[in-house]
């Protein structure tokens, strides 16, 4: 699985992030069938908050916490490569449970 945390952990909070971020889990869904359900959950969670943002000005207080919390949902992601199948099911389900609107 590639590292997505890292990538993202050197990003700006912004809605481009959002989008890029969205736009490589899209793609690494097509091409690491291995991991295909980690990555169509994360960007399945990330097309809500861009939609809320189209075109609109991204508050500061908002872009911040949020990315935060996004930041520990592909952390955890990552993580759970290595977990016994049971653990990556549990991880699979915390994040199709992210709102992060």
């Amino acid at each position: 699985m590639v590292e997505l945390h890292s990538w993202l952990s050197h990003q700006h909070s912004g809605l481009r992030t959002y989008v890029t971020l969205q736009q490589m889990t899209n793609e690494l869904a097509e091409t690491d069938a291995d991991h295909r359900a980690v990555y169509r959950l994360l960007s399945s969670i990330i097309d809500p908050f861009i939609a809320s943002f189209d075109e609109e000005p991204l508050p500061a207080g908002v872009a911040e916490t949020t990315f935060q919390r996004l930041l520990a949902v592909v952390r955890d992601a990552d993580n759970a490569v290595s977990l016994a199948p049971d653990q990556q099911i549990d991880v699979l389900n915390k994040i199709a449970a992210v709102d992060l609107v």
